[in-house]
């Protein structure tokens, strides 16, 4: 490879840094620009009053995605990052006073299952077991290889891995798996509620995303010490010790081509030449702002937004016993909420509510003495032009109603600083078109096979990392892209050298 090879990144969320940090560790001469004055893009944090709060996402599961870096950088991990187990996953509220600890220790949470619905141990075992298997057998290799590449669907793998597909996994969809799977139908609401870990509609997404409790309840839910944001710093910190160097308050204006290969960025300080260039921007704003190709956004958009996410941080004055880490309070009619999402672009009036609050794992650095850290959010549909001021107005009244009738609290006179985060700021913040969370959806059995590329098949030296491209939204998958866009360009550099 010759030395120095230069290569850009634009922006610096999860999947921009790890990208970094794996063409550093290849030799390649890396700059990251930002637009923002910080990196992590939606993995970002808000002090507020004495707050802190974990700005996007919330859950960390697969820590050994940024183990796998660390080692390559051959630095040692403890030095930049430390996490711990969490017992329970998630702890669920249901409306007819029933709560569920999911325990991530299999049996505590098949016995759970049984003493509060009834469930027998079983139908978990076996569900988590084919869940594994799924998981093991086709989704590992999907999440981390390119599908749009001769080699991948020629290779061996993939035949083993679709040999393991069974029809139900690809002709039913999540809730229709989850209900042949479980007899009670608050556990079926329960494993349902997975579809949204992609911006997604269990009554319509594929029976595929069974494979992702294995991830909770096979492998382990954690905390990162000091928040989620720990983990941009402790990348940032290693992208820095490989020698990447940054450039934030810098918007690139345009990818710069000459004979169909990149020759760089263009940014309001100039040109910036470049031999590799690799978007971690939404796909859709990379073709219709950098490359100016609006005819291929368009297409991009023939693909359904997944959904955007409305969030409330709230400091609570007081601490509640009852709540854990991860809290969720389901909707009395979840197939309505996602027929309101989906359909009707718009709010269900008994929405789903996720509280997360990492001052139960680390109180009196994330909040006031006997106060809490409340990161309140409910699925809403990504923009399509609706009017949020009275969206937001009304989705604050749904969300007050129901918790403090669940919590026999009434929480208005405790919300000590408030905060929030829309669809539009969304956007605004991180490029995130219509403020999807996850790019497109997952609510088609093809979805996996239409999500873009992780490289241009027409302009050589560009490709994309980040949740609007192959795999997929969320923090491990994105490391995922990550990976996959530097063993595409480690192969492509070895092939013409």
């Amino acid at each position: 490879m010759p030395l120095q090879q230069k290569a850009i990144i634009i922006g610096s969320g999860v999947a921009g840094l790890a990208t970094a940090i794996r063409l550093a560790v290849l030799g390649l001469q890396v700059t990251v620009f930002e637009k923002n004055s910080y990196p992590g893009g939606k993995l970002s944090s808000i002090q507020q009053d004495g707050f802190y709060f974990d700005a996007g996402p919330s859950l960390f599961i697969q820590p050994s995605n940024i183990e796998e870096l660390f080692l390559l950088a051959g630095e040692p991990i403890e030095k930049y990052f430390t996490y711990r187990p969490v017992a329970i996953a998630c702890r669920y509220f249901y409306e007819d006073g029933t709560v569920i600890n999911a325990y991530t220790n299999k049996q505590d949470f098949a016995e759970e299952l049984q003493a509060k619905t009834g469930e027998a141990p079983e139908r978990l075992y076996n569900y988590l077991s084919r869940s594994e298997k799924l998981y093991q057998n086709t989704g590992a290799f999907f999440l981390q290889h390119s599908l749009h590449k001769a080699g991948t669907l020629l290779s061996p793998g993939i035949v083993k891995a679709l040999y393991a597909v069974q029809k139900k996994y690809l002709l039913n969809n999540l809730n229709q798996v989850n209900s042949h799977a479980f007899s009670q139908p608050h556990v079926v609401q329960l494993f349902n509620r997975y579809a949204t870990y992609n911006g997604s509609n269990p009554y319509k997404a594929p029976g595929m995303l069974s494979l992702i409790p294995h991830l909770e309840h096979n492998e382990g839910v954690f905390y990162p010490e000091g928040g989620m944001i720990s983990i941009t710093n402790a990348l940032y910190k290693l992208a820095l010790k490989k020698g990447v160097t940054f450039q934030f308050n810098t918007a690139v204006e345009k990818i710069m081509i000459s004979n169909n290969h990149v020759q760089g960025v263009s940014t309001p300080t100039g040109n910036h030449d470049a031999d590799i260039v690799v978007s971690n921007m939404d796909v859709y704003f990379t073709y219709k702002e950098l490359l100016k190709n609006s005819a291929t956004a368009a297409r991009l958009l023939k693909q359904e937004r997944s959904s955007s996410a409305l969030i409330f941080y709230w400091g609570m004055a007081r601490e509640f016993p009852q709540l854990d880490l991860h809290n969720i309070f389901f909707s009395a009619d979840y197939q309505a909420e996602f027929e309101h999402l989906f359909r009707y672009k718009t709010l269900y009036h008994d929405p789903t509510v996720y509280i997360n609050i990492t001052s139960k794992y680390q109180p009196a650095q994330h909040a006031p003495q006997g106060m809490e850290n409340w990161f309140v959010m409910i699925n809403v549909p990504a923009n399509n032009g609706q009017n949020w001021q009275q969206l937001k107005a009304d989705a604050r009244q749904y969300v007050l109603s129901k918790l403090s009738r669940l919590l026999q609290t009434s929480l208005q006179p405790l919300i000590e600083t408030e905060a929030i985060l829309d669809p539009i700021m969304i956007e605004d913040r991180t490029s995130s078109f219509m403020g999807a969370l996850y790019g497109t959806s997952s609510n088609s059995r093809y979805a996996a096979f239409l999500r873009h590329p992780n490289f241009s098949k027409t302009i050589k030296g560009l490709y994309f990392a980040g949740g609007s491209v192959h795999p997929g939204g969320g923090i491990p998958l994105c490391l995922k892209s990550a990976a996959i866009v530097s063993n595409l360009i480690a192969a492509h550099t070895r092939q013409h050298n």
